[in-house]
């Protein structure tokens, strides 16, 4: 699994419509059928209703293997990457991992 982690900040630009309508469609059809599924939180608040959440968004992609990713992803990361400023001047963290429970 691929997690991207993008951190909350106050006033940060994030476009929730090219995100979702632009940018998430293209990422899939990069990496094609490897992608077995993807699931995407927006933040609303943090522990505490008046604490702001510390992420606006979490996006988690599922992949058949880390090799796929690596071949998939990898061979488009460029143009995927470049896209980001599109939707969000934040800069998304990542971290990929094993599901080990659900």
């Amino acid at each position: 699994m691929i997690t991207l982690l993008y951190p909350y900040k106050e006033h940060a630009r994030f476009d929730f419509a090219y995100y979702l309508g632009t940018h998430v469609p293209f990422v899939k059809r990069c990496v094609g059928p490897t992608l077995k599924g993807i699931v995407i939180e927006k933040g609303l608040v943090g522990i505490m209703p008046d604490i702001p959440p510390p992420f606006l968004v979490i996006a988690h992609l599922y992949f058949e293997s880390i090799k796929s990713f690596e071949n998939t992803f990898g061979a488009h990361a460029k143009e995927i990457f470049a896209d980001i400023p599109n939707f969000t001047d934040l800069q998304p963290l990542a971290m990929i991992s094993e599901v080990i429970a659900e």
